[in-house]
């Protein structure tokens, strides 16, 4: 009898050998030749915000390294949600990939997810970072950071922020300003970014939180005017511009973040190419300059740390929200 499970056991053995083999060799083809086909790049937020800025700024280098066309597909709703849950629930092929933000960490404080924030993405990278910026509309009466707290103590209730949406990273950086500065005013929810610069280069928000990724042309065009940033320091292309924490609101801050990543179950040879490739590009003086020219920097993680990365995140700001009391409607 023993020899008889012997014998079964070595053949069962043999059996798996044979398999890892066969399986081994079709996954190495499938990742050298990957892709063979254009490549879906899902932005969970509509055009014009941050998210969009660094995502197509990604496709189009993405697109040089491999070879294949990396298609922009911005799928906005619920923070983020929405196209996230798409994302997750794609084939794991690496032919749809997903930029994730800052936003990625609030959501699991504020919604009842469809889709796992740990379990159902492999992370690929950290592309980059950048703060919050606060700017105002021309109108505002208001050169620096100390007399727009004026105001608003003046006219409580009164005074307009637009936002990304509830518990974006605009909200969340103005929820922050509001609680530290204890001041009263009015804030406008968008469906994202974009929506929320067009509310004030209209004027009918006087002033906003948003990444400075997002708010740099305006500030440049003259459209907005910047007040501070809410960096830990200075940025090396605004060395005048100071932090908000410098300009009457101590300790003070919010940055953003942008990575890439993939439905988990993706073949680590695939998930290896667009590190390798994401890790290059970030390292070409080319794409750090258009990170700084939009006030951000690239800021390359590797897989590795990018997954224990995120969690932090999860867990900081699952504090922020219970603390502040956000709640989605």
């Amino acid at each position: 009898m023993q020899a008889a499970n012997l014998r079964l056991v070595k053949r069962i053995g043999v059996v798996v050998a044979v398999a890892v083999l066969l399986v081994l060799p079709a996954a190495l083809m499938a990742a050298d030749a990957y892709p063979n086909k254009p490549v879906r790049l899902i932005i969970p937020f509509p055009p014009g915000g941050s998210n969009d800025i660094v995502g197509r700024l990604i496709a189009a280098k993405l697109s040089e390294r491999l070879g294949k066309q990396v298609v922009v597909d911005n799928r906005g709703g619920a923070g983020g949600v929405l196209g996230t849950e798409m994302a997750a629930k794609a084939d794991p092929d690496g032919y749809t990939l997903l930029i994730a933000s800052a936003a990625y960490a609030f959501n699991p404080a504020l919604y009842k997810l469809p889709f796992d924030p740990i379990k159902s993405f492999t992370p690929v990278a950290k592309l980059g970072s950048g703060p919050n910026s606060l700017t105002v509309h021309p109108s505002v009466p208001a050169n620096n950071v100390q007399e727009l707290i004026a105001l608003m103590k003046a006219k409580p209730g009164q005074m307009i922020c637009g936002a990304a949406g509830i518990g974006s990273f605009q909200h969340m950086g103005t929820e922050l300003f509001k609680m530290m500065t204890k001041t009263d005013f009015k804030i406008v929810q968008f469906k994202g970014g974009g929506p929320a610069m067009i509310d004030q280069l209209g004027g009918h928000s006087q002033f906003s939180f948003g990444s400075l990724i997002q708010t740099m042309p305006h500030v440049q065009s003259g459209k907005f005017r910047l007040l501070a940033i809410g960096g830990a320091k200075r940025l090396k292309v605004l060395p005048n511009v100071p932090t908000i924490a410098e300009a009457g609101v101590p300790g003070y801050e919010a940055t953003n973040w942008w990575g890439l990543m993939a439905p988990a179950g993706t073949p680590a040879p695939v998930v290896d190419r667009l590190n390798r490739e994401i890790r290059t590009l970030l390292d070409s003086p080319d794409v750090q300059k258009l990170f700084e020219k939009e006030g951000a920097e690239a800021d390359y993680v590797g897989p590795a740390e990018f997954g224990p990365f995120i969690e932090r995140e999860i867990a900081k700001w699952d504090k922020v929200v219970k603390e502040a009391n956000i709640k989605v409607k």
